[in-house]
Order: C-alpha cells, then structure tokens, then sequence
C-alpha cells in the first residue's frame, strides 16, 4: 500500500524517479502533439489511407505510454497538476493538517508547500 502522506524526506528520495519519469514523458508528448498535428494536415486525410492508419496507431501507442507513464506516478500516491510542466504535489502534514508539498520539474528538490484548497500561485517556501 502506497503512504497516503509524504514526509519533506520521502518527497525528496522520488525527485530524481520523477524528474527522469518526466522527461521521458515529455519527449513521448512531443511526438504526440507532433503526429496530431500531422493528423490535422488536410493533406495527410485526403492522401494516403495508409499513412492514416498508421499516423493513428502511433497516435494510439503513445497516448496509452502516456497514460500508463503518468498512472504510474498516481499509484506512488503523487498528485500530477500538470504533464508539461512536471507539476506535482505530495500530500503531506504540516502543524497537524493537511497541505501538498509541491514539486515542479527544474527544481533540485521540494522546497514549497501550499493549502490543499489553494494551487502553485499560493506556494510558500518551507
């Protein structure tokens, strides 16, 4: 069973999994956006049906890579605000109440925390 809370420790240890996880999700995004956008080409949907296809099962795998990449972060029991940038929070504790430490991708570790009702705007540095 996955904590339901993270100490500022156990945060921590998971930064370097996770800014390795999001870079790696990243370039899968990037090629995602990239074939829809291809997809979107009136030249492509009026051309080969073959290229279609294949443009769509590609389309497919990587939408599944993304899904599996980022339930794979949900199941450590990590909230994902958002894929692009490496948003996360960490449900945790902090003078007997709930609160996230926050985490974004470039940061060296979790050095902010905010309200469970407030977002990244309202971050406070621990």
């Amino acid at each position: 069973m996955e904590p339901d809370q993270f100490t500022l420790d156990e945060a921590n240890a998971l930064i370097p999994w996770l800014a390795e996880k999001f870079q790696n999700l990243n370039l899968v995004r990037q090629e995602y956006v990239s074939i829809q956008e291809r997809m979107n080409d009136p030249r492509i949907n009026s051309g080969n049906e073959i290229e279609v296809r294949q443009l769509k099962s590609t389309s497919s795998q990587l939408a599944r890579q993304l899904e599996e990449g980022v339930e794979e972060i949900l199941d450590q029991g990590i909230i994902v605000r958002d894929l692009s940038l490496g948003l996360v929070d960490f449900p945790s504790l902090r003078d007997n109440r709930d609160i996230y430490l926050c985490w974004i991708g470039g940061e060296v570790r979790v050095d902010y925390w905010h309200e469970v009702n407030q977002g990244f705007s309202h971050r406070q540095p621990i």
